[in-house]
């Protein structure tokens, strides 16, 4: 009996050392662009979670006639009240939320940049100061 060999197919070696140039290649020149993207997205987060928190505490004085105090627990009054004219909670959920990185936010009444009161987060570094992801995100600015 004769055994019939069938050609088997697949990839060379070579074929597989060039699909793997190709796809290091653009791998080096759309690396860098899609990390910028993402890491403007945590900054951005945070100013959208800082205007929801400027919306609540005007929501917060509307009822109660005032912002809140640190004496009244600053932002913790948002999601824990009392008192009759409280009609919270003014956030989802029961607590504060973090920034994007997982720091909490800082608060001040009266405010030490001429506007109503002072909501701001420190950056990726919570410290004062910085650049890119490290600078403050503040809702005076």
């Amino acid at each position: 009996m004769k055994q019939r060999y069938k050609k088997q197919s697949g990839f060379t070696i070579v074929e597989l050392i060039v699909v793997m140039a190709i796809l290091a290649l653009l791998a080096g020149i759309a690396g860098p662009r899609i990390m910028q993207v993402f890491s403007g997205a945590n900054t951005k987060a945070v100013k959208l979670q800082i205007k929801d928190l400027e919306n609540s505490l005007d929501l917060y004085r509307l009822d109660i006639g005032h912002y809140p105090t640190d004496a009244e627990g600053g932002l913790k009054a948002l999601v824990k009240g009392s008192g009759a004219r409280w009609n919270g909670p003014y956030l989802k959920g029961k607590s504060i939320p973090l920034d994007s990185w997982g720091f909490t936010y800082h608060y001040a009444n009266p405010s030490q940049h001429g506007g109503k009161f002072d909501v701001y987060s420190y950056g990726a570094d919570n410290q004062a100061g910085g650049d890119g992801e490290d600078a403050d995100i503040t809702s005076w600015e």
